[in-house]
């Protein structure tokens, strides 16, 4: 369950604007036996720009992408519905699913009959789908459409995205004290780092993966979650190459990270259950251009924990800087 795993997201996530501007107006009709006593309807705009109303607060909720789901997770909604249930278990486990939701496919394509079969009273989607299949989600029940990323303002996006399914779901109290948790988490961080001297250091965050008789790497640029996180943290980002508009994702090979500066801290995330994604410590260990790069011979090479999601929310972006700063600090 690889996320080649943002391949399709990279070629199909638009530049679109998220207004997360939610309103209330008092039940209009009582014969609607959805509500509960005393709800009000909630009007949304969501990342395409569509209005969406809802009879209330949604409970019964189904989400296509990993991010959406440890959002829901977070704000305390079960998601009745999620995409690859085993592949987000095995890639965020820094926010692990509650209750027993329903596999509803893959996430670049989702079970219609699935999600129609659980009768949800709202579906959390991405751009990162085609439009042809957000437009058979609608068909199915009421939808939001998120942007997932936007690599202009990476963790402003993500937090836009939080407010907006806190909204939907009546949880904004919850959403706004993940953002207090996650600001102090950086701010003890980036403390941290200062302390120990780390102030301003280079980190070049990668994954990478193996297909074949090829190793591919890709950079983490500052566009990136993880790098407008580490600009938090007062780190700074090395990567040369350009990212793509959503994800800030750049592509290099071993030979590109020759590039990197000498004194640069090198991290990166892998799955143990996938050995294709662990390549620094794989096909890498006896290749002489990584074995000759002054920051492998320093020892300046961290493989943080499995199971942070790269692309999630407050919990795998907490997690990421706990992580982060204990390998440079130790």
């Amino acid at each position: 369950m690889r996320r080649t795993l943002l391949a399709a997201a990279v070629t199909t996530a638009a530049a679109l604007t998220l207004s997360a501007c939610g309103t209330t107006e008092p039940a209009a009709d009582k014969k609607d036996d959805k509500k509960a006593p005393g709800s009000a309807d909630i009007k949304l705009t969501d990342g395409t720009g569509a209005q969406v109303k809802l009879d209330g607060p949604a409970k019964k909720v189904i989400a296509t992408e990993w991010n959406v789901v440890e959002h829901l997770v977070e704000l305390g909604v079960n998601p009745a519905g999620v995409s690859d249930v085993k592949g987000y278990k095995q890639w965020d486990q820094a926010v692990p699913l509650t209750g027993d939701p329903k596999d509803i496919g893959t996430r670049g394509e989702p079970s219609m009959d699935s999600i129609a079969a659980l009768q949800p009273d709202l579906i959390v989607a991405t751009t990162d789908l085609p439009e042809a299949a957000i437009k058979q989600l609608k068909e199915v029940g009421t939808v939001i459409t998120i942007k997932p990323a936007d690599a202009k303002d990476p963790v402003g996006q993500m937090t836009k995205n939080l407010d907006l399914l806190a909204q939907a779901t009546g949880t904004t109290d919850k959403a706004d004290q993940l953002k207090k948790d996650l600001d102090a988490k950086i701010e003890a961080g980036k403390k941290a780092l200062a302390d120990a001297d780390l102030a301003g250091a280079n980190v070049a965050f990668a994954d990478g993966y193996v297909q074949g008789n090829t190793t591919s790497i890709r950079p983490f640029t500052s566009g990136s979650l993880i790098g407008g996180i580490n600009e938090k943290l007062g780190l700074k980002n090395p990567w040369t190459v350009k990212g793509d508009p959503a994800y800030g994702l750049g592509a290099t090979d071993v030979e590109g990270l020759t590039k990197l500066p000498e004194d640069v801290h090198f991290a990166y995330i892998g799955n143990k259950d996938d050995k294709s994604s662990t390549p620094f410590t794989g096909v890498l260990a006896k290749d002489k251009v990584w074995t000759s790069l002054p920051f492998v011979k320093k020892g300046n090479v961290h493989r943080l924990d499995d199971g942070i999601w790269m692309f999630g929310g407050t919990g795998s972006m907490s997690a990421y800087v706990d992580n982060l700063v204990k390998a440079l600090t130790k």
